[in-house]
């Protein structure tokens, strides 16, 4: 039976006798609002369907996420609600999109390293979750950034409406960072947000370039494995640091066109 997500209570944050308006929480929502901002200007959102969340800084039980109904380009630090795992939602307006709590809810409990989780059926790798066999062949430079750490579901249950699939996907994930989900979309996973918005931008570029090779009907010629394995150990060594400058990046170019997101 399907968990009854509870309704907002503005109380309940008292109660629990935590604090959730800290400057570090107030730069964790800039971050994630920056992300889906930019994930709505490369187009990696699905109308009003897909999700970002993030562990909230210093409350492991407490998770960030984007609200039932907002488009990505709507997202504001001051609009993403803070969420336990029991669906009670401690800060702002709305509820979370139900999906979007089974799946990440279930995922920040069981994968405690998980420090935000961005799914969506961005269009390329969404493609690639469709065919037959492993989604990247490992024959792009950006491809080898998720060399060694990928799964895949083979198993399409539906919508995600109840613990049970939650619970089900975060065991398929384990130890990995970027699940493809096969028929549905990705769930990419990180330790921060800066990472997960890295992982999750190169993820589709990899996905991008590899159909358009396809598309010409010729062989595509895979990297040795040794050289991938290699390959993706340098790019792993400088992962942190070009993650967050990555993001910082990003967060320039929303001030200038489009500031509002830290609001």
């Amino acid at each position: 039976m399907a968990h009854e997500l509870n309704r907002p209570d503005p109380a309940f944050a008292v109660r629990r006798n935590v604090n959730l308006e800290t400057d570090e929480i107030w730069q964790a929502r800039i971050d994630l609002a920056a992300c889906l901002r930019t994930a709505a200007r490369h187009g990696l959102e699905e109308g009003i369907c897909n999700h970002f969340s993030a562990v909230v800084p210093g409350h492991p039980d407490l998770f960030l996420v984007n609200r039932l109904g907002y488009a990505f380009e709507e997202a504001s630090a001051s609009n993403l609600l803070i969420c336990d795992f029991d669906g009670n939602v401690l800060s702002g307006d709305g509820e979370p999109e139900a999906t979007a709590f089974y799946i990440h809810a279930r995922l920040h409990r069981m994968s405690p390293r998980v420090g935000a989780a961005f799914h969506t059926h961005m269009p390329n790798a969404t493609a690639l979750s469709m065919l037959e066999g492993e989604p990247l062949v490992w024959a792009g430079q950006t491809a080898l950034k998720f060399y060694g750490r990928t799964v895949v579901d083979e198993d399409y249950n539906g919508l995600a409406l109840d613990e049970r699939e939650g619970d089900r996907i975060a065991a398929v994930l384990g130890d990995n960072d970027i699940l493809f989900m096969k028929n549905h979309g990705v769930m990419v996973c990180a330790a921060n947000i800066a990472e997960a918005w890295d992982d999750l931008y190169y993820l589709e570029r990899a996905a991008e370039v590899q159909l358009k090779a396809m598309s010409t009907g010729r062989t595509l010629l895979p990297v040795k494995p040794e050289i991938a394995a290699a390959a993706a150990r340098q790019m792993r060594e400088g992962d942190p640091e070009s993650a967050r400058l990555h993001l910082e990046s990003i967060k320039r170019v929303l001030d200038r066109k489009d500031p509002d997101y830290k609001l």
